[in-house]
C-alpha cells in the first residue's frame, strides 16, 4: 500500500475518533476507502455523513457510486435522483442514473435522463456512451452507432468510447471493425485491449 495514503488514512481515522460527527472528515475518509475498494467501510461513513448533512449532493453521489460498484442498483438510483434534485447540473450523476435505469430495464427512462443531461452539456462524451448502450439494447443500432461515434468525435483519446464502438462492431458481427478498435485500445488501455484480445483474437 502507498505510504502517503496510509499516513493520510491514519490521520483521518484519528481525527474522526476525536470528532466522530464531523461530516467533512467522514466524507474525506469515505473517499479514501472508496479508492482502496473498502466499500462497506465507505458506505458506513457516508451513511453517517448524510445523517448529519441530508442535502450533501457530493456525499449522496459518493454513496451512489459505492452502491453501484456493489451492484446495489436501486439504492444507487435513489441517491442519484436526490443528487440531481440538489444539483441539477451534476452531469456524472445523470450518466450514472441513466446507466442504472438502463441496467434495470427502464430504457425509456434512461433515454429521458441522458437526453436531459445532453441539454445541459451536449459535449459530454460519457453520456453518449451510455446512450449508445441503451439504443443497442432497444435494437436501434443506427442510433447506437451514431451515439458511440459522437463520443469518439468528442474524446478520441478516451478508451471508453473505443470500447463501446468495439462492442457495437461485435454485436453486428463486424470482426474487422472490432479488430480496428482493438488495435487503437492497445495504446489507450492495454489491460482492456488484452481482455478483448484474449476473448476474440
Amino acid at each position: 500500500m502507498n505510504t502517503v495514503v496510509d499516513k493520510e488514512r491514519e490521520q483521518l481515522e484519528l481525527a474522526l475518533r476525536q470528532d466522530p460527527a464531523n461530516p467533512d472528515k467522514l466524507y474525506a475518509l469515505a473517499l479514501l476507502y472508496i479508492d482502496q475498494e473498502q466499500n462497506n467501510e465507505a458506505l458506513e461513513l457516508l451513511d453517517r455523513c448524510i445523517l448529519i448533512r441530508r442535502r450533501d449532493s457530493a456525499a449522496l453521489y459518493a454513496r451512489a457510486v459505492t452502491n453501484l460498484s456493489m451492484s446495489n442498483y436501486r439504492k444507487a438510483g435513489c441517491d442519484l435522483l436526490k443528487t440531481i434534485v440538489l444539483d441539477p447540473g451534476f452531469l456524472q450523476a445523470y450518466k450514472h442514473l441513466g446507466f442504472v435505469q438502463f441496467t434495470l430495464g427502464k430504457e425509456e427512462s434512461a433515454l429521458k435522463t441522458l437526453n436531459k443531461a445532453l441539454k445541459i452539456d451536449p459535449g459530454y462524451a460519457g453520456i453518449y456512451c451510455v446512450l449508445g448502450d441503451a439504443y443497442l439494447d432497444l435494437g436501434e443500432t443506427d442510433k447506437a452507432k451514431e451515439a458511440f461515434e459522437k463520443a469518439l468525435e468528442l474524446e478520441p483519446d478516451n478508451a471508453e468510447p473505443h470500447c463501446k464502438i468495439a462492442m457495437y462492431y461485435l454485436s453486428r458481427g463486424d470482426m474487422k471493425g472490432l479488430k480496428r478498435e482493438y488495435e487503437i485500445l492497445k495504446t489507450l488501455d492495454s489491460a482492456l485491449a488484452e481482455q478483448i484480445g484474449s476473448l476474440f483474437f
